[in-house]
């Protein structure tokens, strides 16, 4: 039995009717993720999820915090039911959606309406009314993960300090309009959205908290490689309408913001090890992409648009 299935068992037997279950019970097929191991079970007629936290991972996540906005994600109707979790470890169980397709680039491309849909399905979370535990702030967020990288043994990509300071307009002009907070994904890759072709669900509330709710269509659009139809799609069935420029301003000034931050989470997996991918080609891919954003004639016309 590999050490992987014994977690994955010891998960299981934390739900009262699979208390005695044993690896002759069980088929598991591993899933995608970049830091953390998931696995689809199948016991008798029940699909699961079963989520192990990856080393290291506690230096950055507050499992308690995941925890508890996952479950109100799920009462907001946009995420499956958390079955079983321990808010100390991070070990979760969640409802298996079955059948449904694990978005990626490409699908988001080629796909029909996955877009739309995605937009719906933020919209339906950002307007639930749900509150979620921490508040996401950007720059406090780059200081935090400054702070971690202090104490691992890995180098910034030239210039990365002198961004941040270029960002100084940025955060002031975001300090001086703004948005009213909502309950956000904050990491929304395209990994995370499932679609069933009616509905788009969405998965893995590491980073969610309150933040501004254009973060999670910048950030999805930016993840998604998304050309100008296709934010034009996600834009216009969030909002139900076009976009006003002010809207459209932040969403573009966030597609600049989150690669400024996720360089900093990449160049974490990389100090850590982590042989998800080459992490140190992903924070210098992000870095160069944010730079390039930030230095376009078009980024200074939206972000004059924010006001």
């Amino acid at each position: 039995m590999t050490e992987n299935t014994e977690a994955v068992l010891k998960a299981l037997r934390n739900l009262p009717e699979l208390a005695d279950i044993g690896p002759q019970d069980i088929s598991k097929t591993r899933l995608g993720g970049l830091t953390n191991l998931v696995f689809r079970v199948e016991t008798g007629d029940r699909k699961l999820i079963v989520r192990i936290p990856g080393a290291g991972t506690e230096d950055y996540i507050d499992r308690a915090v995941e925890l508890t906005n996952a479950r109100a994600a799920a009462r907001a109707g946009v995420s499956p039911e958390v079955l079983w979790a321990d808010a100390k470890t991070g070990v979760m169980i969640s409802r298996c959606l079955d059948p449904v397709t694990t978005m990626t680039p490409e699908l988001f491309r080629t796909r029909p309406g996955s877009c739309a849909r995605a937009g719906k399905a933020l919209a339906k979370l950002h307007n639930s009314g749900k509150t979620f535990d921490f508040q996401f702030e950007l720059f406090a967020m780059i200081d935090d993960y400054l702070r971690v990288l202090s104490g691992k043994d890995t180098a910034l990509p030239d210039g990365y300090h002198d961004t941040v300071r270029a960002a100084e307009p940025v955060k002031r002009a975001l300090a001086a309009n703004p948005a009213p907070l909502a309950p956000c994904h904050n990491d929304p890759l395209c990994e995370n959205f499932l679609d069933d072709g009616g509905t788009m669900w969405i998965v893995d509330w590491e980073y969610s908290g309150m933040n501004d709710p254009l973060w999670d269509l910048g950030d999805l659009s930016v993840e998604g490689g998304f050309d100008a139809d296709q934010d034009s799609d996600l834009m216009t069935a969030y909002f139900g309408r076009a976009p006003s420029a002010a809207e459209q301003g932040r969403m573009v000034i966030y597609k600049a913001m989150c690669d400024l931050l996720w360089t900093l989470w990449g160049l974490i997996q990389h100090a850590d090890g982590n042989p998800a991918e080459d992490f140190w080609a992903y924070a210098c891919t992000r870095f160069e992409r944010c730079k390039t954003l930030m230095n376009s004639p078009d980024f200074a016309r939206h972000l004059a648009a924010i006001g």
